[in-house]
């Protein structure tokens, strides 16, 4: 393996280069390149076993100042940029600000073997990052997978937005900044006109049955994003845990092909409380998602925020697009399903494909209008 120094005074080794010798038998298989920030030998040593080729830098600084070198003299593109867990908040969003807008194409990720349950979070709610994972020995290769499937994703996105910093704004910026704005001033509302129902089902939820009010899981949206969702509590304390019992159960367990998405969806679920099945019933239990849109983590219309283990089974080329549109409370997946309550996997997907590629302003006005039928004909879900 030859290692490469790149510094300006050869006492301060603060950025390496490695490569790994070419193999004859993969002279047409394309170079992947990756960008390390820290100093956690193991994951250097992981990534150097499974990339072509990298950087490892050990402080923000000094990466800062070469990744803007690479970039705009194009002298290399990594294919990620992986940072480590032991940097500060204020140092890691003058790192990211310094470089937005020359990195928006390249998935960021946070290296969090040694992260707290409070810096987790703060990472996961930053726009800058695309993920957090804790890399090893068995998750490796899937480590490879996330990467290609956040570059197909950024790749996408970027398709369809024109320049950042254009002097005048585009029509699809207008649109985009249009539709924020609706959502907030909604979602504001609802909440302030909503609070003494939030309250009062707050009451009811815990008189019925022990645990918490809201029901916090993370879900994953527009660009693999992924978040803490809110909803009411509706099941029992320990719902996730018996799925896989029930899986005999799941409506749309009609295909055996392990290639095809998965979701899981079950009639008259045992695990729902009675009160549980009443806020189901009038979609009340939804009504915390409008933290979710004043978070920014959704819109009011898009599609369905997913659960982890339904959205790793869609990150084909065929499927990914879904998750170009925002994730939204309601969308033209809900608005359908009353028409054809036994709709398969694949029709569900084409509704979310359908939006990404025609979603708009007018479009989103259409959805809204047709919601409160289908709220009234709503069927259970998980």
């Amino acid at each position: 393996m030859e290692m490469r120094t790149v510094q300006k005074k050869p006492e301060r080794r603060k950025l390496k280069y490695y490569s790994v010798p070419a193999d004859p038998r993969k002279q047409t298989v394309k170079a992947k390149e990756f960008f390390f920030i820290g100093n956690n030998k193991k994951v250097i040593s992981l990534l150097l076993g499974n990339f072509d080729s990298g950087f490892c830098s050990e402080n923000l600084q000094k990466g800062s100042h070469v990744l803007d070198m690479l970039i705009t003299r194009k002298i290399s593109l990594p294919d990620v940029i992986i940072i480590e867990d032991a940097f500060d908040a204020e140092d890691l969003n003058s790192f990211f600000l310094k470089l937005q807008s020359k990195i928006q194409s390249i998935p960021v990720l946070i290296e969090g073997s040694n992260t707290s349950a409070n810096a987790l979070q703060q990472f996961k709610n930053s726009s800058f990052v695309d993920d957090v994972f804790v890399l090893n020995d068995k998750n490796v290769h899937q480590f490879i997978k996330k990467i290609s499937f956040l570059k197909k994703i950024k790749a996408s996105m970027r398709e369809k937005s024109s320049a950042i910093f254009e002097f005048l704004p585009t029509e699809e910026q207008v649109a985009s900044f249009g539709k924020k704005l609706f959502d907030i001033v909604v979602s504001l509302v609802a909440v302030i006109a909503l609070s003494p129902v939030f309250l009062i089902i707050a009451a009811i939820i815990k008189l019925e049955s022990r645990g918490p009010v809201f029901y916090c899981s993370p879900r994953v949206g527009r660009g693999y994003k992924v978040f803490k969702f809110y909803k009411f509590r509706t099941m029992i304390m320990g719902a996730d845990t018996k799925v896989n019992d029930l899986y005999h159960l799941n409506q749309y367990n009609t295909v055996c092909d392990k290639k095809s998405p998965l979701f899981f969806k079950v009639t008259n679920d045992p695990r729902v409380t009675k009160v549980g099945r009443f806020l189901r019933n009038t979609s009340l239990d939804e009504l915390p998602q409008f933290f979710n849109v004043l978070k920014g983590d959704m819109s009011i219309v898009g599609n369905r925020p997913l659960p982890l283990y339904e959205a790793e089974t869609l990150t084909t080329d065929e499927w990914a697009k879904r998750f170009l549109a925002p994730a939204g409370i309601t969308g033209l997946w809900q608005i359908s399903k009353k028409a054809n309550k036994n709709m398969s996997t694949e029709e569900r997907i084409h509704l979310d494909i359908n939006y990404a590629d025609k979603h708009n302003f007018a479009y989103d006005m259409w959805i809204l209008a047709n919601t409160p039928t289908a709220l009234l004909q709503k069927e259970e879900t998980v």
